[in-house]
């Protein structure tokens, strides 16, 4: 499938898609080869591996070279790059599903957002790419200019109904996370909905939903460079996103819901009382 033409997307997405491209040359050229791969354990079984880093290097070096003057905000390397003053800041996930990854399970991408400050110093998501190097399927937006799936526009699911939906959410895995609380959220929602799938892989489960491959996806344990870039997918292909309560503050809640619409709203009706942000 031919890709969009580089003449029309905004320069910064254009250099986004650059990295995020390099990024995944990287990693299929190590899934060719993942026994030889060099894993190390952050946390009970919360993975890095080479790839993770040298992928990151690659990102932030394109990213870097093209806009010295801006911030990086990285998932292995926190905010050690550029300026972290900068109006500019670029939220990057190397490879979301590094578990995925160092099993064989095709299900990861590359996550690249660049969150830009408004007039009060809020940071707020204006360029997004979402790059699965398995399929070679390229996500992307501008604000304002919509969602592209490779050279398509894409929108969210037209779907009214949450108990017409397919839903997709992540588990907690890390030490020290009690899967009680998810397991209420897990059986509440399946009694409204079709059918609830787990990827494993957040970044990309944001791009289904924006693709309306899936209608809905909720997970709670997520970081900024987790759901950065799907955002503005979601919102660009004409969805809303929040935390469990309905509210904006999703880039550092650790809790996101987002879906058309209709589905958003019947989502907050159930997972509203499940949210940190809900008073008691």
């Amino acid at each position: 499938m031919a890709m969009t033409p580089t003449s029309n997307i905004h320069p910064m997405l254009n250099i986004a898609v650059s990295a995020a491209r390099a990024a995944g040359a990287i990693i299929n050229r190590a899934a060719l080869d993942i026994e030889s791969v060099r894993i190390s354990q952050k946390l009970a079984n919360d993975f890095v591996t080479e790839v993770d880093q040298n992928a990151e290097k690659a990102i932030i070096e394109t990213l870097l070279t093209a806009y010295p003057t801006h911030g990086i905000w990285a998932e292995e390397s926190g905010q050690t790059h550029g300026n972290p003053d900068s109006d500019f800041m670029w939220i990057i996930d190397p490879l979301d599903g590094t578990t995925n990854f160092i099993h064989g399970y095709p299900v990861y991408c590359v996550s690249i957002g660049l969150a830009v400050k408004d007039k009060h110093g809020n940071l707020k998501m204006d360029q997004a790419v979402v790059y699965d190097p398995t399929r070679n399927d390229l996500f992307t937006a501008s604000k304002g200019r919509g969602a592209y799936m490779n050279d398509r526009r894409i929108r969210v699911s037209k779907r009214i109904a949450l108990k017409d939906c397919l839903l997709t959410t992540g588990l907690p895995f890390r030490a020290g996370d009690d899967p009680k609380p998810t397991l209420a959220i897990l059986g509440d929602v399946m009694t409204h909905c079709v059918a609830i799938r787990r990827g494993g892989a957040a970044a990309l489960d944001m791009a289904y939903v924006a693709a309306g491959f899936s209608d809905g996806y909720f997970e709670t344990g997520l970081f900024p460079w987790d759901v950065a870039a799907g955002s503005l997918l979601i919102t660009e292909a004409g969805g809303l996103v929040g935390n469990y309560s309905g509210e904006a503050n999703f880039l550092e809640a650790k809790e996101v819901v987002c879906g058309n619409p209709k589905v958003y709203g019947q989502l907050v009706g159930v997972l509203g009382k499940y949210s940190a942000f809900t008073a008691k």
